[in-house]
């Protein structure tokens, strides 16, 4: 029944998606701007002096921002769905919380992957140079980052208690991390204060790690990449597991005191 459970949330989530055209516009069109405007304006004025493709290094780490950012969005969607139409039935009935959670997490990671795809389409129509090795290395990384920033969602969610105050505090959470996370500029060298507040940032891992798929193997690895993937792997593993512990915990208890 539990799996039955999850499975139905999951595809709930995904159907969602799908009968939302006004969603799906801006998850498709807010990344690809910001390939093409930021990342293309980025390589004409600085790519000589960087010494590698800025648009491709826009490229990687919008995709992982959009697999991050969608699916920890669509988690925090959860505070909506307790006080409307089916939801209100899915938190009466006798499912475990945690089976709720886990098929928010499964469903929203289904509903970021076809953003993903459409990131990468869109990179290779403006001649992001990409092989099928890379598209190979790259989707169980899209896997990881899409159920990172889903225990990321969770334990935001955990922590509040409308949906207008998520929009407000994901929005403060999120607009340092595009920054200092590395999406659109590198942060190879930044002063001491904030670098020790770039490592405290769950997205910085996330695109790092998208980044060691894609550069593997090429000489501009060792400019664009931070850490090995076994590092990023083993730390977004590590914060997964205290996103999901914690925020579940405190998620199922503010429900069980409704």
């Amino acid at each position: 029944m539990t799996a039955n459970a999850i499975l139905v949330i999951a595809y709930r989530d995904l159907l969602k998606l799908l009968r939302d055209p006004a969603r799906i516009i801006y998850a498709f069109i807010f990344p690809l701007l910001m390939i093409a405007v930021l990342g293309g304006s980025m390589q004409a004025n600085l790519g000589i002096s960087a010494g590698y493709n800025l648009l491709t290094f826009t490229f990687t780490g919008v995709l992982a921002q959009t697999l991050f950012m969608s699916t920890s969005q669509g988690v925090i969607s959860l505070i909506e769905d307790r006080e409307n139409d089916f939801s209100q039935e899915m938190f009466v009935s006798p499912i475990s919380r945690y089976a709720i959670v886990f098929g928010k997490m499964l469903g929203e990671t289904l509903v970021a992957l076809p953003q993903g795809v459409a990131v990468v389409a869109f990179g290779l129509v403006l001649g992001v140079p990409m092989t099928a090795p890379q598209l190979l290395a790259m989707l169980p990384v899209a896997i990881a980052v899409s159920l990172f920033g889903a225990a990321f969602g969770v334990l935001v969610l955990s922590n509040l208690g409308s949906r207008r105050a998520a929009e407000q505090v994901f929005t403060f959470i999120m607009l340092p991390q595009f920054i200092l996370a590395g999406v659109f500029t590198p942060i190879q060298v930044l002063p001491w204060t904030l670098d020790a507040l770039s490592r405290l940032l769950p997205l910085r891992y996330a695109v790092d790690l998208t980044r060691d798929a894609f550069y593997a193997g090429q000489p501009e690895y060792a400019r664009v990449v931070l850490a090995g993937p076994l590092f990023n792997v083993l730390v977004m593993t590590a914060l997964s597991v205290v996103f999901l512990m914690l925020g579940t915990v405190l998620f199922v208890r503010r429900e069980h005191n409704r």
